[in-house]
């Protein structure tokens, strides 16, 4: 394992993830989280070291565009406004079949070549203590709500 001159490691990822949910009835009506949501849980690191998800994607089920927001929260058992926050959001693809990514993703410290104006690699950093979850922004359920992945690793 390489390390820096200051002696400090690369993060390192122990076991691989990759989970893929059905939004059908998984709601919350607007960017602000309400009492009343359905969202879901995607990632729990609340009880785990933390997580690097690299890529979080849609695949649609419908020639409807569903907006699919993303939250951080410090609760596992249901998003609630007070330990929660919206991270942002990715609409699903009109063509049934198509893969839509979550672009906004931030960006990484990590060093890559130089490639293009934009040489910075995108990932989301899940600390310990938090999860991921997702929800349609809708107020009703659906039976061809977008399918949502997301790949990465546990620490």
């Amino acid at each position: 394992m390489a390390s820096t001159s200051t002696n400090k490691q690369p993060l390192l990822v122990d076991q691989v993830l990759h989970y893929v949910v059905q939004l059908d009835s998984s709601t919350n009506n607007g960017l602000d989280i309400v009492g009343t949501n359905t969202a879901l849980l995607l990632v729990d690191a609340v009880s785990t070291d933390g997580a690097i998800i690299e890529d979080i994607y849609a695949i649609a089920r419908s020639t409807t565009a569903y907006k699919v927001n993303l939250y951080i929260s410090s609760a596992r058992d249901y998003l609630r406004p007070t330990e929660a926050n919206y991270i942002g959001s990715l609409t699903s693809a009109t063509t049934i079949g198509n893969v839509v990514r979550y672009a906004d993703m931030p960006k990484t410290l990590t060093p890559v070549p130089q490639v293009g104006s934009d040489a910075q690699n995108r990932a989301l950093y899940l600390p310990k203590g938090y999860a991921l979850w997702a929800a349609r922004d809708s107020n009703s359920n659906v039976t061809d709500g977008p399918l949502l992945g997301c790949q990465g690793g546990w620490f």
